[in-house]
């Protein structure tokens, strides 16, 4: 905690406030009131400096990165985290006697540790560790979804999932017969909640839905979601790649089956990711991958298995990128989620409104409100141009204002703003 105590990122007072406009009545308005930015004190320009591939310029003007929806960079402690871990005690985990291995584990289960108190999980060990996000879904999938769905069943989703949650299912539908039922937009362009309600039955097996979208920015009601789940007797996995970086989440408070994350989106190293599972719910799943020290016992014609996590986390883990991720939840916690989730919805309304002022310039999803905020992420067409296109000029224009541009898009067309580092 002293550590964290001494991070930079560490700033008095609560989340800024002001300087943005609000949200204006009409959605598809193309002339807005101007727009404010920013203030220069605010938490994205206290926090830049502790990124260092944003202490670059390109044809002379400051690196502005909005490609956060893929990844996001990573601060100075993250750095110096992994950096230790490879220079000072690198050895593996769970396996060895010797200083450097107790080292490694203490810090590795130090990680778990710190990822549980982070998403308020009640036992450490509900929390295991994966590559990313896709393959705990994946792990869902073929851990639990291939034992317990068969022909008949039904899996429950919403049109607006990322594939990653969406074509591991088709895979277990392929393979035990259960029908895949998708829930609709309504015309504010938000999952239809009401349908989802509507659909579940004693069939619906799970439900797989987002917590906030990566496209329409809208965010689900998922303690509502999982009560009504419950009420058929079926399972909920939540994919938090959107909403665990950005907001306080609680996973004993949404009281979801499953829920999973990735620590590449939220300031930590690639190639790590975790999913929180109840204990109980996890000692009745059988491995997804075998080898390692996802054993209890082996024998010649069989194995018995570890409790969990271990039991999921087969062969060597990512053990530099998992503290790594330790480093990034204590940079993250230090500022606070709450004020960065403060920060985020200003930013959310100042990125809409900007986009909306621009003539010929289709904003998807939801208008932020009083009441209704979306997360600072835009999908948007213009009109007869193409997405490749669009975002090749962007990338290519000088910001007009130090540390600021209107707007930049990824390559799929999608614009965000992260508060951390813009």
């Amino acid at each position: 905690m002293a550590a964290a105590a001494a991070l930079r990122c560490c700033f008095p007072g609560s989340a800024v406030g002001g300087g943005f406009i609000r949200p204006s009545s009409s959605r598809r308005g193309r002339h807005a009131a101007a727009v404010v930015a920013p203030p220069p004190s605010s938490l994205g320009h206290r926090t830049r400096v502790d990124f260092p591939i944003l202490h670059q310029e390109f044809d002379g003007a400051k690196l502005v990165y909005f490609d956060n929806g893929a990844t996001s960079q990573k601060p100075y402690s993250v750095m110096k985290t992994l950096d230790e871990y490879y220079r000072s005690y690198n050895s593996n985990v769970h396996r060895g006697i010797h200083a450097l291995s107790a080292k490694a584990t203490d810090a590795y289960e130090g990680a778990r540790r710190k990822v549980a108190n982070f998403v308020n999980a009640a036992d450490s060990r509900e929390i295991v560790f994966t590559r990313n996000a896709t393959e705990a879904i994946n792990l869902v999938a073929y851990s639990w979804g291939l034992s317990n769905i068969k022909q008949g069943d039904e899996i429950l989703l919403t049109v607006a999932e990322h594939h990653s949650a969406i074509v591991p299912w088709q895979f277990v539908s392929q393979k035990t017969g259960a029908t895949l039922k998708y829930v609709g937009l309504t015309k504010e362009e938000v999952p239809d909640i009401e349908q989802l309600k509507g659909l579940l039955s004693n069939k619906t097996k799970i439900v797989v839905v987002h917590h906030v979208s990566n496209v329409l920015g809208s965010m689900l009601p998922i303690e509502e979601i999982v009560t009504w789940s419950k009420g058929v007797g079926a399972k909920v996995l939540v994919d938090a790649c959107q909403s665990v970086p950005h907001m306080p989440v609680d996973v004993q408070k949404l009281g979801a089956d499953f829920l999973v994350a990735s620590s590449h989106k939220m300031c930590g190293p690639t190639g790590v990711g975790f999913m929180h599972g109840t204990f109980e719910m996890l000692s009745s799943m059988e491995p997804f991958l075998g080898g390692g020290e996802m054993i209890a016992d082996v024998f010649n014609d069989k194995s018995t298995y570890a409790e969990p996590p271990s039991r999921f986390e087969a062969g060597t883990p990512a053990i530099g990128e998992a503290i790594g991720l330790g480093a990034a939840i204590d940079y993250l916690s230090c500022i606070g989620m709450d004020q960065i989730h403060e920060y985020e919805k200003e930013l959310a309304t100042y990125l809409y409104e900007s986009l909306i002022s621009v003539p010929n310039v289709l904003v998807y999803g939801p208008a932020p409100s009083q009441t209704d905020h979306r997360a600072p992420l835009c999908s948007f067409n213009v009109e007869n141009v193409h997405p490749t296109d669009i975002a090749e000029i962007l990338d290519l224009q000088v910001p007009k204002a130090e540390g600021y541009v209107q707007y930049a898009v990824t390559g799929s067309g999608r614009v965000e703003a992260l508060s951390k580092n813009v």
